[in-house]
């Protein structure tokens, strides 16, 4: 693994994106552990793309637009459904002290989905791996290291805001604006995702 990939990589997964903005809200909601949680169902997220990087999968979802442009739409209907969550009363930004089981899974397949279907990430793939990698087994080995560090950047957001938690979260106001700034994030992120082409 060469320094410029390591680096590539680091800027990559720490600019704020999708997987960010909803580990962040796991953090400020749920607490530090439903962060970690939120932060592996976006790595796992990455699994698909990886696949099809190294299967030529991705090659196909680049030649076809109508393919590209299905997964792309997708993806923006649900990260506006992710906006309309965190508006709601009972939404990504309520607090709940009692994390069921039910909950963590439901957090971790909403960072699978996040992640799974944003085309830019699969893209992304096609575009960074090959210049890195020869065959599919390095390409395997750096993609793994790639969901390393998103795990650990992400986590470490997670932290860092559920660190604030108890401050933000005894002000119903905060909680509100909190609640329209995941929205607005959201939408604004769809918005991007639906103007980003081939």
């Amino acid at each position: 693994m060469s320094i410029a990939f390591f680096l590539t990589t680091l800027v990559v997964v720490a600019t704020p994106g999708t997987g960010v903005v909803y580990t962040l809200s796991a953090g400020l909601s749920r607490g530090r552990s439903a962060s970690v949680v939120a932060a592996f169902g976006c790595t796992l997220g990455i699994v698909p793309h990886l696949v099809a990087t190294i299967t030529g999968l991705a090659t196909l979802l680049h030649a076809s637009p109508v393919a590209f442009q299905v997964l792309k739409y997708l993806g923006v209907a649900y990260l506006l459904f992710m906006a309309w969550a965190a508006l709601r009363d009972k939404g990504s930004v309520a607090v709940d002290e009692d994390a069921a089981p039910r909950s963590a899974t439901r957090m971790i397949v909403s960072g699978i989905l996040i992640n799974i279907l944003n085309p830019k990430l699969t893209m992304f793939f096609l575009a960074f791996l090959p210049q890195f990698a020869d065959t599919g087994q390095e390409m395997l080995w750096l993609g793994v290291v790639f969901m390393l560090l998103t795990f650990v950047v992400f986590a470490a957001y997670g932290v860092c805001a559920a660190s604030v938690r108890d401050q933000v979260t005894s002000r119903p106001s905060v909680m509100a604006w909190m609640g329209r700034i995941f929205a607005a994030s959201f939408v604004a992120l769809g918005v991007r995702l639906a103007l980003t082409d081939l």
